[in-house]
């Protein structure tokens, strides 16, 4: 890797491009098309009216919205000036939301009205009637009661002198918080990881430089609230000025169509989203020749969509990072092959500390599991409002602990086992879900599959394994315990089998193992065979 120098701020990258490559493309969202100089002409506006309103170093300011054009100049503006942003999802319940402005209590709160067909003015009202924190709330579509409109809020900035927003950003420092993005709460109430600037620029610089495409053009999809859109996608592309083009909404088909039109050459996501794109009836009538790499994360991917994606021609990278490390930590070789892509997360980067240990702290051999560890400054700085479980998260040495249980590969590369909270025992043998998924993926007709637990009186714990895939048709529970036969120890074998079209997917794209065991758990004893 080259050298890693970057920048103090996260927004000290669009004064960069805006005077270097004023007129180069900086974002795109549906008819709007900004270069960076309007980019930068925006956020200093955008700052400069947060300041008029009261906004200080260290307030939260939430955004309740999807990705377009308004996310990305208040993300950029509202970090420019040592505020803390928080993006909430609008596919998320009330209650959802509420805890996340509970936990966070935002001074300022901005709002979509409306989002696929979902009105936010009741809800918005009863946060205004619970919550006394929040001073001002501003809806930056269509302005409704006790709100006003983000035009109004912005025509502020007028009263503000380019000094004071000079002084403001001045005064931010590489270890200023950024941002709080809460973890997708598969285990519990959704806790927020506030993530540094210097989190976000340098692990958005040592992803460029494993991703190695001169002024990339990506797509953004992904939720607001998710790291993945504000640091792998959006802080990644703007730190070598590249174009970022948003959409409200992950649609397959549009997604596809947009890499035509605009040249993407990123193609980035999680598999869930490949899977979707690849079965697309018209695949093959894309035009994806534009596309110098193809990046996925969150999850394996299967090997069918692997060796689809390996006729484009392009460099294929499978990544793995965390909402606590900011950006991905092990990226796979240049031109891996079929099982280093399939069955490993890559290497981990030379400038991020990495891992594997034991129960006692004690470094594992090759071929042995334990948990994978990363250390740095890049990392999270603290979880908000969570003292002991910041404490926790952190070994007494120092290193983060991702509950991510592991085992270096011969090669170098590494491989994951699992959560440690999805290892469960069965009959007092430890088994690991994510062992028994890969192999059920090796089937043609398996795009996806999840394995969870269940208790039972005799072992303790059994597994359920879900599968899905556009063939399914084709397959019996007895068929895929007959796969699993071939390839894992009796004991592994999971007791129930389910086929479905489609598996629960959280907002961040990840399966909905708590949704499945659910399901599992009101199917009782009763195999799905």
């Amino acid at each position: 890797m080259g050298n890693i120098s970057p920048a103090v701020r996260i927004t000290d990258y669009v004064h960069k491009f805006a005077s270097q490559a004023p007129t180069r493309e900086a974002v795109i969202c549906a008819e709007q098309r900004l270069n960076y100089r309007q980019l930068e002409t925006r956020v200093i506006a955008c700052a400069k009216a947060l300041l008029d309103a009261g906004v200080s170093a260290g307030d939260r300011v939430a955004l309740l919205s999807s990705p377009r054009l308004e996310y990305y100049e208040l993300f950029l503006a509202t970090t420019g000036i040592g505020a803390i942003w928080l993006g909430l999802n609008p596919k998320h319940s009330y209650d959802e939301i509420a805890h996340v402005i509970d936990d966070a209590k935002p001074k300022l709160l901005f709002t979509l009205a409306e989002f696929e067909g979902r009105q936010f003015e009741q809800d918005m009202q009863q946060v205004l009637d619970r919550f006394d924190f929040i001073e001002q709330l501003v809806v930056i579509d269509q302005v409704f009661s006790g709100a006003i409109s983000y035009s109004a809020f912005l025509d502020k900035a007028k009263t503000v002198a380019d000094a004071d927003y000079h002084a403001a950003a001045a005064a931010v420092s590489k270890l200023s918080p950024a941002l709080i993005v809460y973890t997708s709460g598969t285990t519990g109430r959704p806790k927020g990881a506030v993530l540094s600037h210097y989190g976000l620029c340098f692990g958005a610089t040592i992803q460029t430089q494993h991703f190695l495409v001169d002024k990339p053009r990506v797509i953004c999809s992904m939720p607001i609230n998710h790291v993945a859109c504000v640091a792998d996608i959006c802080s990644t592309t703007l730190v070598v000025g590249g174009t970022i083009v948003l959409q409200q909404r992950f649609v397959p088909s549009l997604y596809l169509q947009t890499i035509e039109r605009e040249k993407i050459n990123i193609w980035g996501g999680v598999p869930t989203m490949f899977l979707l794109q690849l079965n697309q009836p018209d695949f093959n009538d894309y035009d994806l020749s534009s596309v110098e790499l193809v990046l996925w994360g969150g999850a394996a991917m299967p090997e069918t969509a692997i060796k689809q994606l390996q006729t484009l021609g392009a460099r294929l990278m499978a990544a793995y990072g965390m909402t606590e490390t900011a950006a991905h930590t092990t990226y796979s070789r240049a031109h891996a092959g079929l099982e280093e892509l399939s069955n490993s997360i890559g290497c981990p980067d030379p400038n991020m500390p990495c891992r594997i240990v034991n129960d006692e702290g004690e470094p594992c051999p090759p071929g042995t599991s334990g948990e994978l560890q990363f250390k740095g400054q890049y990392l999270f700085l603290r979880y908000h409002n969570r003292a002991a479980a910041s404490r926790a998260a952190f070994s007494d040495d120092g290193w983060f602990k991702t509950g991510d249980l592991a085992y270096w590969r011969s090669d170098g590369n590494i491989s994951l086992v699992g959560r440690k909270s999805e290892m469960y025992k069965s009959g007092g043998y430890n088994i690991y879900p994510r062992e028994i998924e890969l192999q059920l993926e090796q089937l043609a007709q398996v795009d996806v599959a999840a394995v969870v637990a269940i208790p039972d009186p005799m072992y303790q714990e059994v597994g359920v394994a879900f599968v899905a895939g556009q063939h399914t048709d084709q397959l019996s529970g007895e068929r895929l315990r007959a796969h699993c036969r071939s390839g894992l120890a009796n004991y592994k074998i999971p007791k129930q089998f389910h086929i479905l079209t489609e598996l629960p997917l959280l907002a961040n794209g990840k399966i909905d193992k708590q949704a499945l065991r659910q399901t599992a758990l009101n199917q009782g004893t009763q195999r799905a065979d």
